[in-house]
């Protein structure tokens, strides 16, 4: 049996849970979630407790079982307190700015790009640092969709680490061609 997928879900309060067939409808005071269970998954909600069951006879069922544990999990503290990631620009004269349902990015090309945000997502802008972004919204893989697309516009590079990077994120940094100078014996 699926580890993940045998855990309950605790219903947060305010939140409430409808299955109709197949589709899970999820609400709560931030907004409202769907998810169609696949073939072979079912659920039984017990008061404030949500448990996602395998059903007999399907192969598929036990390599899905933990996944739509997870999305359903993810959807109950999605429509309760949202999700959220948060990026920093790093660079001289890079920038961004947004404006209405897009944000419009100075990142060292010859063009400032426009990105669009999807319905459903908020970007907030820091008010002491204005490169640090934080992509706000109810549905967890949107959210980090959104900051992936948007990472992907200038990746950090190893050598200065310039680029947009995750906060929380790592960036190996590598010793230039002087710093390699330096060590190397004369010959």
């Amino acid at each position: 049996m699926s580890r993940i997928g045998a855990r309950a879900i605790g219903i947060p309060q305010g939140v409430t849970v409808e299955v109709k067939d197949r589709t899970v409808r999820i609400k709560g005071s931030k907004g409202e979630l769907s998810y169609t269970l696949p073939v072979g998954i079912g659920v039984d909600i017990d008061g404030a407790v949500l448990k996602v069951k395998r059903l007999a006879g399907h192969d598929d069922a036990r390599a899905l079982h933990g996944l739509a544990r997870s999305i359903l999990q993810n959807m109950a503290v999605g429509v309760s307190q949202g999700h959220e990631r948060k990026l920093e620009i790093v660079g001289v004269g890079y920038k961004a700015m947004p404006k209405g349902k897009s944000l419009s990015l100075s990142l060292g090309f010859s063009h400032p790009v426009d990105f669009p945000l999807p319905d459903g997502i908020e970007v907030v802008q820091d008010e002491k640092n204005k490169n640090l972004l934080t992509f706000k919204g109810v549905d967890k893989q949107l959210v980090g969709q959104v900051s992936a697309n948007l990472r992907s516009l200038r990746p950090p590079e190893p050598y200065k680490g310039k680029g947009i990077h995750y906060t929380d994120e790592i960036i190996r940094r590598k010793p230039g061609k002087a710093a390699a100078a330096k060590g190397a014996p004369a010959a």
